[in-house]
């Protein structure tokens, strides 16, 4: 079995022209059938005419010589007419062109009055046989049977040279019909060959090509602005990828720099046991350094793919919020701040996973908190969300920054850079483990005041909120 063309035009075009063909092949029979109807309603009428004027002859004249030469002069120019006509007893009494007639229709049980359709040396012929009324040679009524045929083979072969003149013009109405098909379907895919060849030439730095949604067909117009929106998503994607590349081998810079400048130090010449170990004690804080940063690109790249396994379980933010103020009290009393806790909710999320974001937001407002001052942590719900908002006294963040204070290595400012040593992946693995959960976050930052703002669904068992 030959397999259905691939080609979109090919289909299209076989289509559209068995279809033509079928419509045509219908419309000529219906039309057949009613041209051939109406050849017949003719041959019908003209076999009835023949017979009145058989009757009317006879009924005005008796059976003689007279009445054959009537019936000839009758006749004179008919010669697809053929007449019969017999007594009661079988008798031939008039003949014209009786060569016309076969057996079947001579015969004396031929039924009366009944249209039939017969061949007869190549010809096709119908005839009518009926009873007429006539007056013998003493004037008196007799009944005759008369049988008058008629010759038709003109009307079949008109028809049979019809037909195959329309056989002829429905093959070449179907090739013009694919013809026609071809050319629409190779305009109508015009979109698709110009989406393929944007495709052959999109690279690296052809991203910011777009296809015209103004010139595609209503058809194709959806899957060209599709198109469109997944040119624009990878020239997104591919820009961020580029961006980050960029950043993390920034980032990488300077620890390996600082290895490779301490062991070109220390093998510059002999040294003690004791400053090797302080070499390899330093050494070892960069490569702790750079392991943390490769840890925490692996999370983001695992979390953003869904590839992170999850476990689901109820959890109190409040308490996990206490149990990281008591983690980090150490810290707070070093740098002079205050956390405070207020507020409860509860949601249904991985426990590890919200405890490193909230450790994430509480690390960040304390490292860049004013000496003297506080972070608060509110917990509230609203409507079926629970709300974890981290507030701290430092510097201002400028808000042209703020849009950008989740992306991976970002830094709001030098100032808050100055304030620790994050490689600036901490804000954007908490806003994917948020994301993970069905949440989100958002920074407000004026007047000293920054607010990081944690949305999260409540857990279906947590009470209202008027408990």
């Amino acid at each position: 079995m030959r397999p259905w063309p691939r080609s979109l035009t090919t289909r299209l075009a076989l289509l559209f022209a068995l279809l033509t063909a079928l419509l045509l092949v219908v419309a000529v029979l219906v039309q057949g059938h009613a041209v051939e109807g109406h050849l017949r309603e003719l041959d019908d009428q003209e076999l009835t005419g023949k017979v009145t004027l058989i009757k009317n002859l006879l009924h005005r004249a008796e059976l003689s010589e007279t009445l054959s030469r009537r019936l000839d002069d009758a006749f004179i120019g008919h010669d697809m007419l053929g007449v019969v006509l017999r007594n009661a007893a079988g008798r031939v009494i008039y003949a014209f062109r009786p060569d016309h007639f076969g057996e079947l229709q001579l015969a004396d049980d031929a039924a009366p009055d009944v249209t039939t359709i017969w061949e007869k040396g190549g010809k096709q012929y119908i005839g009518l046989q009926t009873s007429v009324e006539a007056l013998d040679f003493w004037s008196r009524p007799t009944r005759l049977r008369a049988l008058v045929g008629l010759d038709i083979s003109h009307q079949v072969r008109f028809l049979e040279e019809v037909r195959k003149r329309l056989w002829i013009d429905i093959f070449l109405a179907a090739i013009v019909a694919a013809l026609f098909a071809v050319f629409a379907a190779h305009s109508g895919l015009a979109p698709l060959r110009r989406m393929t060849a944007t495709a052959r030439g999109l690279s690296a730095e052809r991203l910011g090509e777009r296809l015209a949604e103004r010139d595609a067909p209503t058809e194709v117009r959806d899957l060209v602005i599709a198109f469109n929106g997944m040119l624009g998503r990878l020239e997104s994607s591919f820009r961020r990828l580029s961006d980050f590349s960029a950043d993390l081998a920034h980032e990488l810079r300077t620890p390996v720099s600082n290895l490779m400048t301490q062991t070109e130090v220390a093998l510059s010449h002999t040294r003690s046991p004791d400053e090797y170990r302080e070499v390899l004690a330093s050494n070892l804080e960069e490569y702790e350094r750079i392991a943390r940063m490769v840890s925490d690109m692996l999370f983001l790249a695992q979390a953003e793919n869904a590839y992170l396994p999850r476990l689901a379980e109820a959890v109190d933010l409040a308490d996990e919020a206490r149990a990281l103020t008591d983690f980090y009290e150490a810290l707070a009393e070093e740098k002079g701040v205050q956390i405070v806790v207020a507020g409860e909710a509860t949601v249904t999320v991985d426990r590890l996973m919200m405890r490193r974001a909230l450790s994430n937001l509480l690390s960040n407002g304390l490292r860049h908190s004013f000496s003297g001052s506080m972070v608060e942590i509110f917990i509230s719900r609203q409507a079926s969300l629970a709300t974890l908002a981290v507030r701290n006294h430092g510097d201002t963040i400028p808000a042209d920054q703020l849009s950008q204070i989740f992306e991976r290595f970002h830094r709001a400012s030098p100032e808050r850079h100055r304030h620790g040593e994050g490689a600036g992946l901490g804000l954007a693995i908490t806003r994917s483990i948020v994301e993970m959960h069905g949440g989100g976050i958002d920074v407000t930052s004026d007047a000293g005041v920054t607010t990081f703002t944690l949305h999260l669904p409540l857990a279906s068992a947590a009470p209202p909120a008027n408990a």
